[in-house]
C-alpha cells in the first residue's frame, strides 16, 4: 500500500511538473509495460509529440485508477509480469469512471489482437511497430 501511495504521489508530482512545462492542455497518456526499456522508449517518443506521459510496470496500479487523475489514453501491454492486460482492460471498461478511456493494447504475439479486442481494447498495435504508426493510432483517440 505504501508503494502504491508513493507511485501515485510520484505520478502526480510528475504530472504537475509536466503541466507547467508543456501547458495545461496537453493530453495525458499512461503507458503500462513490464519492460523498462519499452517504457522509456515510449515515454520519450510520446513526450516529443507533446503528450504528458506517466509510466508504470505495475498492472495493479492501473486497476486502481480513480477520477481526478485519470489519463486521456492508456497504452497497455497484453502480457505483464503476473498480470494479464486483457483482464485489466475488462475491469477498466466495466467501471463507470474509466470505461470511456481509450485503451490501446500492444504485443508481439500474433494471436493477441483478437483476444485484446474481445477483452474491450479500443485498438491494438503489434510489436515491433513503426513509430509513425503508433503515433497515428494514439492521435486517432486523442
Amino acid at each position: 500500500m505504501i508503494l502504491l501511495i508513493c507511485i501515485i504521489k510520484g505520478l502526480q508530482l510528475y504530472g504537475d511538473i509536466m503541466k507547467e512545462h508543456l501547458g495545461m492542455n496537453a493530453k495525458k497518456i499512461l503507458v503500462v509495460d513490464d519492460e523498462p526499456d519499452i517504457l522509456e522508449f515510449l515515454q520519450v517518443i510520446l513526450e516529443e509529440e507533446g503528450y504528458l506521459v506517466a509510466t508504470t510496470e505495475k498492472g495493479e496500479y492501473v486497476e486502481k485508477l480513480h477520477a481526478g487523475g485519470l489519463p486521456d489514453l492508456i497504452l497497455l501491454d497484453v502480457l505483464l509480469s503476473g498480470k494479464d492486460g486483457r483482464e485489466i482492460v475488462k475491469q477498466l471498461k466495466s467501471q463507470e469512471e474509466t470505461k470511456s478511456i481509450p485503451i490501446i493494447m500492444f504485443s508481439a504475439h500474433p494471436s493477441a489482437e483478437k483476444t485484446a479486442r474481445e477483452a474491450g481494447a479500443d485498438d491494438f498495435v503489434a510489436k515491433p511497430f513503426q513509430i509513425d504508426f503508433l503515433l497515428a493510432v494514439v492521435a486517432k483517440y486523442l
